[in-house]
């Protein structure tokens, strides 16, 4: 570590204890009044009318069908945002070519875009009186305001987390493992295997989390090009709003808890994904030289 680097530390040290309870006070409280009280809002009210209600709204046909569409898209997706993030990632960090920054800008646009105007692209492009409208009725395709739609817009949607997480980390780990490999005769399937998917494994898991998370979730884009078919194209956020908006108070919760239960257990997938991405650079930086630690 370097002088500068340890100075700071040493000064951040010496800040006053009132100072570090305080921000730590702001920190705890934010998270308590955003994160928690609505927790225990959503909680409390699934259970307000007792278990059986409880159950008896998520065994609902259609909770169950939203459920299971949801899931269902989320898988759908997941193969071609793994492809895409690591061909993506592997094109940028590992080459130097023309439109590099334009990909990088690419990759970049859904989130700059909102999902409601995605969905509404897709509409335009797909939808009756779209572009591609009056040749897939005649040939009896059916994209929007069915379940092809709905996975169009979730994979557009999702497609930046898994390459935004392989980027830098495949910039910051270098050509140098790779080179080596194919000096020593490796295949390119033999280099990918054996020397890249291992050292890239946690953030490709990491963004697969959050794609996932991004997937289930998912309301504006899905809500345009869903059409809103009770039992066949309302994901779990369509199903809680429109249960909702009917007064159907614990219906509504008993859905909006599926969610927050998904959301709880990426949330500590995610936090065990950081803590072995941390584990293995400690290690990493262990096994260095000094000088290449400083």
């Amino acid at each position: 570590m370097s002088a500068g680097n340890v100075s700071g530390v040493r000064q951040a040290a010496a800040e006053p204890a009132w100072l570090r309870l305080a921000l730590t006070a702001v920190g705890l409280g934010f998270l308590f009044f955003f994160l928690g009280v609505p927790l225990v809002a959503v909680f409390s009210e699934a259970f307000a009318s007792g278990w059986s209600a409880y159950a008896e709204a998520l065994r609902h046909p259609e909770t169950l069908s939203a459920i299971g569409l949801t899931v269902f898209i989320a898988l759908v997706v997941l193969p071609f945002n793994v492809a895409f993030g690591v061909a993506a990632s592997w094109a940028i960090a590992k080459f130097d070519f023309r439109g590099k920054s334009l990909l990088i800008t690419l990759i970049d646009l859904p989130f700059a875009v909102s999902p409601v105007v995605v969905g509404l692209v897709f509409l335009l492009i797909f939808g009756a009186q779209g572009l591609f409208g009056p040749w897939l009725a005649a040939h009896e395709i059916k994209i929007v305001f069915a379940l092809p739609g709905m996975v169009i817009v979730t994979l557009f949607i999702t497609f930046p987390f898994v390459a935004r997480e392989l980027i830098p980390l495949m910039q910051a780990q270098g050509r140098e493992e790779e080179e080596a490999a194919v000096s020593l005769g490796a295949s390119g399937r033999q280099m990918f295997f054996r020397v890249t998917l291992p050292n890239i494994r946690w953030g490709l898991l990491y963004g697969v989390i959050l794609a996932n998370a991004r997937a289930m979730g998912e309301f504006g884009a899905v809500s345009v090009v869903s059409g809103h078919i009770r039992g066949e194209t309302n994901t779990l956020p369509l199903h809680v709003e429109i249960v909702y908006n009917e007064y159907n108070a614990v219906g509504a919760f008993a859905a909006a808890s599926v969610l927050a239960l998904l959301a709880l257990v990426t949330l500590a997938a995610k936090t065990l994904v950081e803590w072995k991405m941390r584990q293995e650079t400690a290690t990493l930086r262990a096994d260095l030289p000094p000088e290449r630690t400083e």
